[in-house]
């Protein structure tokens, strides 16, 4: 049965060419090219049977039939590889994979995939970030009413709200470059990682083979490599996962037709929103980056899981690592893709957010009546007392609060009529917003800038 990954329907081709059995084999090959090349600069290898399986390896293309054949008798993959490759490298054949051990062999052509899909999430991540700053740009200004715990709390602006995903992004991406010097680490030391069957110049080789990949080398690691780096990975994806969830859920949540002050875009004409009522416009991709995102973060727990190991390999992390790590990349590709073309496609309505706004009859201005009244003279805890039962007598007969606040002359002795009125504009109550969204922006178009400069350590 075909799976919604094989089909296509998530991820970038881009993204899902990494992961499948030809790239994967390909890489397979790749890596033994390297090794062996590296082995006849050192004297593990005779020097005409290094140039000769390095050069079939540049140019061998995998025939996966003949591979699924001895796959069938051995019941073991990379063995399947092995074979048809070194047939491939007759009368040199019987040097290739000579010292090493699958899992050299599988954890470096991992590292080359992580390697290549920490690029590419990078590139989307960057690439969301760039459409929330041209969002807030566009209308960061645009004056709304911020919620908490679901009801009307105090005015802010749009640009402060996208500011906020923004911010969080600009972690993700930092965090992104921090571990990928950690996720990606290659490997060819052999049985239990002594470097044993490789000889002498065993530590030589590792190194040359590795630089010639492109990749860092442990300081030192057992049969496998260790597990923490996978699962920081993925526990980064994650994570990042979760903030779209984040944004996304806050775009459904203004799109509800009470409130209606975001939608996503919709192809009017061609684009169906319910297969029965034909008024649904439904935030569709908003609502599928939360789904991916339950899906995403539940590959934490085998994760994790597989850092535990018997002594210096076994195979309880093999399985669930064809899963977790392509799906990790896969999923988090879609998402992030998915939430660009809802932010750049992004419908703002000011006018709802002018109507909400007034929905309150000024509640949402009772902490700035309250400081003022402090600032008058008045106790704090008489004036916030005050404000509840004025609040209250404003809800009950749907009445302005400063004009309920006006008629009270223990509101009127502290703060003047005219002052109250004054508290009524729209922004006048925003606070820092606008400098704090410009100061969020800044910092995430510097991290973009320095992202992927920094060398391994």
């Amino acid at each position: 049965m075909t799976t919604p990954l094989d089909s296509g329907r998530y991820g970038t081709d881009e993204m899902r060419a990494l992961f499948t059995d030809r790239a994967r084999y390909q890489f397979f090959v790749t890596v033994e090219g390297a090794l062996a090349e590296a082995q006849g600069r050192h004297g593990v290898l005779p020097a005409e049977a290094a140039e000769h399986i390095a050069r079939q390896a540049r140019d061998h293309v995998c025939d996966l039939d003949r591979i699924a054949e001895i796959e069938a008798m051995s019941r073991h993959e990379l063995f399947a590889v092995v074979q048809e490759f070194a047939q491939a490298c007759e009368p040199y054949g019987r040097y290739v994979h000579h010292g090493a051990t699958s899992s050299d062999i599988l954890d470096t052509t991992m590292a080359l995939q992580l390697d290549a899909a920490i690029g590419i999430l990078r590139t989307r991540l960057t690439a969301l970030m760039a459409a929330l700053r041209d969002r807030i740009a566009a209308d960061g200004d645009q004056v709304m009413i911020g919620r908490t715990h679901g009801q009307h709390a105090q005015p802010i602006t749009l640009g402060f709200k996208l500011a906020i995903a923004l911010d969080q992004l600009t972690r993700c991406l930092v965090r992104l470059d921090g571990l990928r010097d950690r996720a990606v680490m290659g490997k060819v030391a052999g049985a239990v990682g002594s470097l044993g069957g490789l000889g002498p110049s065993g530590v030589p080789v590792q190194h040359e083979a590795l630089e010639r990949l492109g990749l860092p080398e442990p300081r030192i690691c057992a049969q496998a490599v260790a597990r923490d780096r996978y699962a920081e990975f993925v526990c980064w994806a994650a994570l990042t996962a979760a903030c779209l969830d984040n944004l996304a859920t806050e775009i459904r949540n203004l799109q509800r037709t009470e409130i209606g002050e975001l939608a996503e875009s919709f192809a009017e004409g061609d684009q169906i929103g319910s297969s029965a009522m034909p008024h649904k416009r439904n935030p569709v991709r908003s609502e599928r980056i939360c789904s991916l995102a339950r899906l995403l973060r539940s590959a934490v727990g085998p994760a994790l899981e597989n850092v535990v190991t018997w002594h210096e390999r076994d195979l309880a992390n093999s399985a669930n690592e064809r899963f977790t790590l392509p799906e990790s990349c896969v999923l988090l590709d879609e998402m992030l893709t998915t939430a660009t073309a809802v932010v750049r496609g992004l419908r703002v309505f000011p006018d709802r957010m002018a109507e909400n706004l007034a929905l309150s009859r000024n509640a949402h201005l009772s902490e700035a009546v309250l400081l003022a009244l402090v600032a008058g003279g008045m106790d704090r805890l008489a004036g916030y007392r005050l404000l509840q039962e004025a609040s209250s007598a404003a809800a009950r007969d749907r009445r302005d609060l400063l004009a309920v606040l006006g008629e009270d002359p223990r509101v009127t002795a502290a703060v003047p009529a005219s002052e109250l009125t004054s508290l009524a504009k729209a922004a006048a109550d925003v606070g820092a917003c606008a400098d704090l969204a410009r100061e969020t922006v800044s910092r995430a178009e510097a991290a973009m800038r320095n992202s992927g400069s920094g060398g391994r350590t």
